[in-house]
């Protein structure tokens, strides 16, 4: 069974992108999915499923309790970190497509103060009993310790340079600067990126994500439905996900460098009957620079090993051939577990993506990237 134009996200909602917020993961969560719902022309009574996405937020009986939700037919919990997002669009279109319900909401809230730090989270989910069993007693703790050797196994094989990660960073402040909801909004040069500490060997400060606070949520409802909705169709083309093998321990595989999305990939594009080519916009999980340049590699867009000479040149900028994260990422807008990613490529594909709209994009791809590698891939478009 294909997905491909069985649903299409019709609202898009989310808070402002703070550090230090005042306000709870709940209520972040609470804000961001009205916003999503009053995006769609609908109201609360209308939601018949939910999603959440992640473990800091509110579970889909908050939502019953707290915004009269009376007849919930469908919910759900994605538990693939970063990956969590498209999951969830994933799991809502089958949802939708099966007749069980008619429209899902998928939420996230975060508050790093309440404990969704990163370097807390990551030993408290049952996945990571391998983590804790292989590199923790080697003080591999935080996620940049466990990345940093498949990045630079990357550079020792293929001659990655950190100039390249740095050109990923610096694109990314540059559309971060364009966006007016973004925690990051000073410049920086490939010399700022190049003199930031060192946080974990090749990872410099700016190679790493943000932690953040805010909230986001999107609204999930069939094709034809979405068409009598207030908003420009964004139809579903294609969805996977793909987990790599040892999938919760990076040191256990035969290849430290194997990520999911080199399995999705194939999958979400034949469902969509697209290819790279046909991409004209792409918002690629950016939890690290060497996870970007290293999605793009097992997505088809460049051979192995070429990920830091494609991402050069000013390729990914808004007018360059493959601009990509036009809203700064979790590198520079915020760290909402990729789900601004979604909000994002929602926005372009709409026409509403304000001093970062990328010229006539009709097709566009968002990837997700969990803790240890999971991969999610989902290709979507507006009706030709």
């Amino acid at each position: 069974m294909s997905l491909k134009g069985a649903a299409a996200i019709a609202g898009i909602g989310e808070t402002a992108y703070t550090r230090r917020s005042p306000r709870t993961a709940e209520e972040l969560q609470f804000e961001a999915s009205l916003a999503a719902i009053a995006d769609a022309g609908l109201t609360p009574s209308d939601i018949d499923g939910v999603i959440p996405v992640g473990i800091t937020g509110a579970p889909a009986e908050e939502y019953v309790t707290n915004f009269g939700i009376r007849d919930l037919r469908f919910s759900a919990l994605i538990p693939h970190g970063g990956a969590s997002g498209v999951g969830a669009l994933q799991c809502a279109a089958a949802a939708i497509a099966a007749g069980i319900c008619t429209t899902v909401l998928v939420p996230f809230g975060r508050n790093i103060s309440s404990g969704a730090r990163a370097g807390v989270r990551i030993h408290q989910m049952p996945q990571f009993r391998l983590v804790t069993e292989f590199e923790r007693p080697a003080g591999a703790i935080a996620p940049a310790q466990l990345y940093a050797p498949m990045a630079r196994q990357h550079m020792q094989r293929y001659g990655t340079t950190s100039e390249q990660f740095g050109e990923i960073a610096v694109v990314c402040r540059e559309h971060a600067i364009l966006n007016g909801n973004a925690v990051m909004t000073k410049p920086i040069t490939l010399a700022d990126h190049q003199n930031s500490r060192m946080i974990t060997d090749p990872f410099r400060l700016l190679d790493c994500s943000l932690e953040s606070d805010g909230g986001a949520a999107y609204v999930v409802t069939s094709a034809e439905r979405a068409r009598d909705l207030r908003q420009p169709v964004v139809e579903l083309l294609g969805v996977a996900l793909g987990h790599p093998d040892s999938p919760n321990s990076i040191t256990q595989r035969p290849d430290l460098g194997e990520i999911g999305i080199a399995r999705a990939a194939p999958i979400a594009f034949a469902m969509a009957g697209a290819g790279p080519a046909d991409i004209d916009v792409a918002e690629v999980y950016d939890c690290f620079t060497y996870v970007v340049l290293r999605q793009f590699e097992d997505m088809g867009f460049c051979a192995k090993g070429e990920g830091g000479p494609f991402v050069m040149n000013g390729r990914l900028r808004i007018d360059g051939a493959l601009p990509t994260n036009t809203h700064g990422g979790l590198l520079s807008q915020g760290h909402l577990l990729g789900m601004n990613h979604i909000v994002e490529l929602v926005r372009q594909l709409r026409g509403h993506g304000g001093p970062a709209q990328v010229d006539g994009a009709q097709v566009g791809l968002v990837t997700g990237y969990g803790d240890m590698g999971d991969g999610g891939l989902a290709i979507m478009g507006r009706p030709r």
